[in-house]
């Protein structure tokens, strides 16, 4: 008995050393239920409206403010053309638009009914859905309250209109998400055991004492599977429009460019990983696990990231799936020119360079 406490005292005092082990075991579980606990919902909040008003009268001004001053709304732009819409769209800016029909209150008065047209994107349909019938029941309490004040029969009539995706396919929403997942993963789970499969192999004197250049080494790396991740890339689009139904509505050459860049940063990644750690293993579950949570959760995947806590909303800015798949929607689905996914290239080249930089760097470390 005196040998098995030896023993369990032992294990202790392994696992208090190893600074990561313990990381592991007491922060992971506090990271993992916040994201999951502020990240993971079906609500939404805050979403950004735009609304097209022609008629400008006491009724609309009060549909407005309810709208504004719900959790779920806040009227960002006012449009002054209905030509607007489309464009307002592309940026990626509203999520949904508004529009009010001439001579609202004056219809509502004198013939018992008036129209409002909500216009949502329909990229990502169950939020579409559910902002819609948000709106639809601020319609109602508005219109039973007239009822009330009246004692005549009112109807505000809403008519709903889901751009870019009017079946409401759920492929469209999470094809895109989907891309990114893969890439990402793989692409990084694929780079980042490769150096340290040089130290594993024992071969790591060879490169110390190679006169090749440490960019160079870094590059030859990601090189083969760069090359790996373009047959990737190709076989997941095909199945995406063929298989799945999802067409490439934009420009085919900028969804390569971008993907290629995306895939880039993804090998970048992987490199970068495996200069922080020891063993293939902890790479492997580094770049596999340690990826997973935050892209499923942060990148706007499954759930909106306007409906988490702005802390979240601006650790998600740092995770690079979230760009890739918001300009994947904006090129495959909503067919946009380079205009507007300009945004979402510059931030993944930014990151694409930024970390290349850093696995070099730490590659140097170690080297020197």
């Amino acid at each position: 008995m005196k040998q098995f406490r030896s023993f369990v005292r032992k294990e202790y005092y392994h696992i208090f050393r190893d600074k990561r082990t313990m990381l592991i075991l007491l922060a992971m579980p506090i990271v993992q239920i916040l994201l999951f606990g502020f990240a993971i919902t079906t609500e939404v909040k805050d979403v950004k409206v735009a609304v097209f008003d022609p008629s400008k009268d006491a009724s609309t001004q009060r549909i407005k403010e309810r709208i504004n001053t719900s959790e779920y709304f806040t009227i960002a732009e006012e449009l002054t053309n209905i030509d607007q819409i489309n464009d307002i769209f592309k940026y990626g800016k509203i999520n949904l638009v508004i529009v009010f029909s001439e001579n609202f209150a004056e219809n509502l008065l004198h013939t018992g009914e008036a129209k409002v047209q909500l216009i949502a994107d329909g990229t990502d349909p169950n939020q579409a859905s559910t902002l819609t019938g948000y709106v639809s029941g601020i319609l109602g309490s508005y219109q039973q309250e007239l009822m009330e004040q009246y004692q005549v029969p009112f109807q505000i009539i809403p008519e709903t209109r889901m751009l870019y995706n009017p079946q409401l396919k759920s492929a469209y929403n999470f094809v895109p998400g989907v891309m990114g997942l893969i890439l990402m993963l793989i692409c990084a789970m694929m780079t980042s055991i490769a150096i340290v499969r040089e130290k594993e192999t024992g071969t790591m004197e060879v490169l110390l004492s190679s006169p090749m250049k440490p960019i160079y080494i870094i590059l030859a790396k990601a090189v083969p599977y760069f090359t790996l991740s373009i047959v990737n890339l190709i076989t997941i689009l095909l199945l995406s429009v063929f298989v799945l139904g999802v067409p490439v509505s934009g420009s085919l050459f900028w969804l390569a460019i971008l993907s290629l860049l995306f895939v880039f940063v993804a090998l970048a990644l992987g490199l970068f990983i495996s200069t922080l750690v020891n063993t293939q293993m902890a790479a492997m579950l580094a770049s596999g696990m340690g990826l997973m949570m935050p892209i499923m959760l942060l990148s706007g995947m499954m759930f909106p990231i306007e409906s988490m806590p702005p802390v979240l909303q601006w650790v998600s800015a740092i995770v690079p799936a979230r760009w890739y798949i918001e300009a994947v929607k904006k090129i495959m689905i909503q067919g946009v020119e380079l205009q507007y996914i300009a945004k979402e290239l510059v931030i993944i080249g930014v990151m694409a360079i930024s970390l290349i930089l850093l696995a070099l760097s730490k590659f140097k470390t170690r080297l020197s």
